[in-house]
């Protein structure tokens, strides 16, 4: 079964090339590094997408590994018993919803709010920043790292949630043990021995 996601992920990797084949044999490889398209001349470059991607998915990460990470501790180690269920089922409900609903969403409603109300508020603090000056379109980078994260937080706060509660408990009880305080025993005992899954 191990050697199963080797054999995947090379299945994959040979479908890729596959389908990519006859656009790679008419353009060659400086389709992936060509920022022209012309599809009158049948010109076709891949570099603004590609760009577009990496940048909006490291701003995606930037903003919800931290959030989703703290929800997930607070979730697991810290919150009342009385709310803890409703919202880690508020948050399974979220993980749930297809991104193609969260993407509509974002586009018709969280593109204009950023526009109107959280763009010239950033403008207007960390304006001396180059990267929040110039005019506000609305659509952008940062408005795409925004909705992409909207989409991350609630999966990467589950898959989280169950790597903190896979931590033994046996670890929390010699914690409190040695006299370790509640946060310690979460920083210590639980953060310590979960950081390798959770960076996964």
């Amino acid at each position: 079964m191990a050697l199963a996601v080797f054999a995947l992920i090379a299945l994959i990797g040979y479908e890729l090339f596959r389908g990519s084949h006859l656009s790679m044999q008419k353009f060659g490889w400086h389709f992936l590094v060509s920022s022209e398209w012309d599809p009158v001349n049948d010109v076709y470059g891949a570099l603004p997408f590609i760009f577009g991607t990496v940048v909006s998915s490291a701003i995606a990460l930037l903003i919800a590994v931290p959030i989703s990470i703290a929800t997930a501790v607070y979730l697991t180690e810290l919150a009342p018993h009385r709310i803890r269920q409703p919202l880690i089922m508020f948050i399974e409900l979220l993980a749930a919803v297809p991104s193609v609903i969260l993407g509509l969403w974002g586009i018709f409603v969280m593109v204009p709010f950023l526009r109107d109300h959280f763009f010239p508020l950033l403008q207007k603090y960390l304006g001396f920043l180059p990267v929040f000056k110039g005019p506000i379109y609305g659509v952008s980078m940062w408005a795409g790292g925004i909705i992409v994260s909207s989409m991350c937080i609630p999966i990467i706060t589950s898959v989280s949630r169950e790597i903190l509660r896979s931590v033994p408990g046996l670890q929390r009880e010699a914690a409190y043990a040695l006299g370790a305080t509640r946060w310690e025993v979460t920083r210590i005992a639980v953060l310590s021995y979960a950081k390798k899954g959770l960076f996964g």
